[in-house]
C-alpha cells in the first residue's frame, strides 16, 4: 500500500492484541501449521441502486491443519476497523447474522473479530463449514473501503478466517496506516448482482451474465488468493493481454487524466512481465486497475488495485509488485509490514531504474531502538516514521544487492519466491535464503540495516 503520510493513523494497542511483533525485532517463535486452512468461499450478493451496500449469504469451508482439535473460528471484519463498534444512530459498517454451523458470541477488537464455536470439535485433516448473513454498507470515506463520488470501493469487506499458527489467534487490531491483514491462500466463488450501469471490478476471472431487469451478475472465480476486492462505478473501460497472457482490465472514472490512465496500463503491462521473470509467473488470468483522480496513493488486493492517478501516472508499479510481495508470498502484514512493503519498494525502484547508491540520505531513524523489522504496533506509536518501511526498506535490499552482486540477489528473490509460493514467509526464512547464497556472514549487515 502507498498511503499519503499525513494521514492520522489509528490508534492500533488495544486489549485484544495478540503478541505476534508486538515488540519491534522480537524474536520469531518456531513455526507450526496453519489453520484453517485450504478455505473455500462461496459468496451472492446483491446491491443496492448505486452500489453503497451489498447484502446477501456468505458460506466458507475449511480444513483443521493442526494436531489440535479446533473448536473455534474467528471471522474477521475487517471493514469494522475505522468505524469500529459504530453509534446507536449507524450500526457498524459489516454485519454477520444468521450463522449455521457453529455458535457466534461477541464481537471483539473492535468489532473486528466475531469469534464462532463449531458446533463439533473439528479434528486435524477434517473438513467443516460455516454459513451466513452478511450486510455491507460502504461507508462514507475515499478508503480502501469507502467512496468517491460514485465510484464504491470494497476493500477488505468481506468477512474472512483468521489465522491460528504458533503465536496463537492473530487478532491484531486494524490499522488504517498499512495493514494489518494476515490471511492463507482461499478459493472464492463470488456472485455480484447489481445494476447494469454499474461496472464491477474484481479479484479473479471476472465475467458478467445478464441479471434480472437492468441488473447484471458479475462472477468471479479466485483460487489460492489471500483476500477478495471489488469496485462499483460507472467506469470507462478499457483490456488488453500482456505478452504473457495476463488480462489487463483497466477501468477509471470520467475525470482521471487522460495521460496518468494510459502511463499506467502501459506500466502495468510492463511490470507484469518483469516481474514474472524476476519473481515467478504470475500465476492468474487477470488483474484489474481500478482509477480515480481522488484514491490517496494506492492499495494491492489480488488480482486488484486501486490506484490514486494523476497527470504523472500512479503508484502502479509498486501495486503490482504487491501481486508476488504479499500475494504470492505471503507475511503477517502486521507483525512484519517490511517483507512487503520494502521488497515491493525495492522491486518499484529497480523497474525505473532509481539510483540508490545514495538513498540513505533521506533516512533518518527516530531513535537507536527503532527497526525495520518493527511491526504496526510500533509503527502505529511512531506514525511520522512509518514512511522508513519504504524508504530505508528499499535502501537496505539495494544494500544487499550490492553486498551480494546482482546475480545472486537475482537468484534468492527468485528462489525465495518459489519456496514460499502461496505460502507464508518470515524475517528470520528471508535471513535464512539470503545467508544460503553467500560465505560471508551477513551478521553485521542485518544489524546494520536494523533488520532484526
Amino acid at each position: 500500500m502507498v498511503v499519503a503520510l499525513l494521514v492520522l493513523l489509528l490508534v492500533a494497542v488495544t486489549a485484544g492484541v495478540s503478541d505476534a511483533g508486538a515488540a519491534a525485532g522480537a524474536p520469531e517463535e518456531p513455526k507450526a501449521a496453519a489453520t484453517p486452512d485450504r478455505a473455500r468461499y462461496d459468496v451472492a450478493l446483491r446491491s443496492d441502486a448505486d452500489g453503497g451496500r451489498w447484502a446477501g449469504r456468505q458460506r466458507v469451508s475449511f480444513r483443521n491443519a493442526s494436531d489440535r482439535p479446533l473448536r473455534e473460528v474467528y471471522l474477521r471484519l475487517w471493514g469494522n476497523g475505522e468505524d469500529k463498534c459504530g453509534t446507536p444512530a449507524a450500526s457498524s459498517p459489516v454485519t454477520v447474522s444468521h450463522v449455521r454451523g457453529g455458535t457466534p458470541g461477541g464481537l471483539a477488537v473492535h468489532c473486528t473479530a466475531l469469534r464462532i464455536v463449531l458446533t463439533k470439535p473439528l479434528a486435524r485433516g477434517e473438513r467443516t463449514s460455516l454459513a451466513f448473513d452478511v450486510s455491507l454498507t460502504v461507508p462514507d470515506r475515499n478508503a480502501r473501503f469507502g467512496r468517491e463520488g460514485p465510484y464504491r470501493f470494497l476493500g477488505n469487506a468481506l468477512p474472512v478466517l483468521a489465522v491460528h499458527d504458533a503465536k496463537g489467534w492473530h487478532l491484531d487490531p486494524y490499522v488504517a496506516r498499512g495493514e494489518s491483514f494476515y490471511a492463507l491462500t482461499s478459493d472464492f466463488r463470488v456472485r455480484l448482482d447489481h445494476p447494469s450501469a454499474l461496472k464491477v471490478p474484481a479479484t479473479g476471472d471476472t465475467r458478467a451474465l445478464p441479471g434480472g431487469p437492468g441488473r447484471t451478475v458479475t462472477l468471479s472465480v479466485a483460487n489460492r488468493v489471500r483476500d477478495f476486492a471489488w469496485a462499483a462505478g460507472p467506469f470507462r473501460t478499457a483490456t488488453e493481454t500482456t505478452p504473457e497472457g495476463v488480462r489487463v482490465k483497466s477501468y477509471w472514472a470520467p475525470d482521471t487524466p487522460a495521460a496518468g490512465v494510459r502511463l499506467s496500463r502501459e506500466d502495468a503491462v510492463a511490470a507484469l512481465g518483469r516481474f514474472g521473470r524476476e519473481f515467478g509467473r504470475y500465476p492468474y488470468g487477470e488483474i484489474d486497475l481500478v482509477m480515480t483522480s481522488g484514491f490517496g496513493g494506492g492499495m494491492e488486493y489480488p488480482g486488484l488495485v486501486l490506484l490514486g492517478t494523476t497527470e504523472e501516472g500512479s503508484a502502479v508499479v509498486h501495486e503490482v509488485a504487491h501481486q508476488w510481495w504479499y500475494g504470492i508470498v505471503g507475511n503477517d502484514e502486521y507483525a512484519s509490514p517490511w517483507l512487503d512493503e520494502s521488497f515491493a519498494q525495492y522491486a518499484n525502484a529497480r523497474f525505473y531504474g532509481w539510483d540508490t547508491r545514495d538513498c540513505w540520505s533521506d533516512v533518518h531513524w527516530p531513535d537507536e531502538s527503532a527497526a525495520l523489522t518493527g511491526s504496526m504496533a510500533y509503527w502505529s506509536q511512531h506514525p511520522g516514521e512509518y514512511h522508513l518501511v519504504y524508504t530505508a526498506g528499499s535502501c537496505a535490499l539495494a544494500d544487499l544487492e550490492r553486498a551480494l552482486g546482482a546475480d545472486a540477489m537475482a537468484r534468492l528473490l527468485k528462489e525465495y519466491a518459489r519456496d514460499h509460493w502461496h505460502g507464508v514467509s518470515s524475517t528470520a526464512d528471508f535471513k535464512e535464503a539470503a545467508q544460503s547464497l553467500t560465505d560471508q556472514d551477513l551478521g553485521p549487515f542485518w544489524e546494520t540495516h536494523r533488520i532484526r
